[in-house]
This record gives C-alpha cells, sequence and structure tokens, in this order.
C-alpha cells in the first residue's frame, strides 16, 4: 500500500516538473519568434534582433492623401485608405546612417510615414510591397499602412532593418 502511494506520488511529480518544463519551454519560444502586433518600437543604431519585424492589418477609411496633406512626396504616391490613428509609431533615439522600413503583405499596400524633417509616402519599392529607405533623424515617426480599397484590411509584416 506505501509503495503504491509512493509511486503515484513520484509519478505526479514528474508529471508536474514536465508540465512546468514544457511551459517554460514554449514561453520562452513564443517571447522570442512573435513579432508585435500594432506595436510601437524605440530603436538605436545597431539593434538586435535585425530585421526587427512587426504586424498589423493595412487599411482604413481615411485616403492616404489625407493622412499625407499631399497626394505625393519624393519617395512616391500617397495613395490607399488608412486608418486615422497610425499602425506604428518608431522612436529612433539618434540618427541612422541607413535604415530601411519595408511592408510584406498578400496584396498590394500602400506606406505613409510622418516624422522629423516632413512626410514620406511609398506604394511600390519592391514588387508590391512599400517601404522607405535612406537616411533617417531621430526622432518619433508615425506610420500608417493602408490598402487600395476602402475598408479593405489586409495582414502585413513591416521589417525594419539596417541592412543594405
Amino acid at each position: 500500500m506505501l509503495t503504491k502511494v509512493l509511486n503515484r506520488g513520484m509519478r505526479l511529480s514528474l508529471m508536474i516538473v514536465t508540465l512546468l518544463i514544457t511551459l517554460t519551454v514554449n514561453t520562452v519560444t513564443d517571447a522570442q519568434e512573435a513579432p508585435t502586433i500594432f506595436g510601437d518600437v524605440t530603436i538605436s543604431p545597431q539593434f538586435s534582433p535585425d530585421p526587427l519585424t512587426v504586424r498589423g492589418m493595412s487599411g482604413g477609411s481615411i485616403s492616404g492623401s489625407q493622412v499625407a496633406a499631399r497626394s505625393e512626396t519624393a519617395t512616391g504616391p500617397c495613395t490607399g485608405f488608412v486608418d486615422e490613428t497610425p499602425d506604428h509609431t518608431l522612436v529612433l533615439t539618434s540618427k541612422f546612417d541607413y535604415l530601411k522600413l519595408q511592408v510584406e503583405s498578400p496584396e498590394d499596400t500602400t506606406l505613409i510615414i510622418k516624422g522629423p524633417g516632413g512626410t514620406w509616402c511609398n506604394d511600390d519599392v519592391e514588387g508590391k510591397n512599400a517601404g522607405i529607405v535612406g537616411e533617417w533623424l531621430a526622432g518619433n515617426y508615425q506610420i500608417w499602412v493602408g490598402s487600395y480599397e476602402k475598408g479593405k484590411y489586409l495582414p502585413y509584416t513591416l521589417q525594419i532593418t539596417e541592412v543594405k
């Protein structure tokens, strides 16, 4: 009888330890791999991981040209439809000599960025993927990812990288 109780106690203890180890491993793995959704990002030069990834849903009911207060910028047209509030805020703690933000989505998206020094828009920097590349000043940037059809929301990934 005592042997049965000890065996059950040992099996129960082993099951609890196994469960705790599994939960800990899954939590650490999820924390390392899961990109931020509609997240705000603060980075400095030589940030890690590079590329940094955030996700969201593009689109909205306000025209991109209305949010950008213009129809075109040096980096491309201010097209598509976005939400009133930005999808992300990017804070650069210091100047970047080179930084690339690129949207990846299963459908055509647009990009609007407002920050120190102006407003930048883009439609197709690489295929149907919108992006902005260049030198960036330190400061706060508002980022909108748009869709071409009013009220149509599309999943996207925004990659931020210093790699040329």
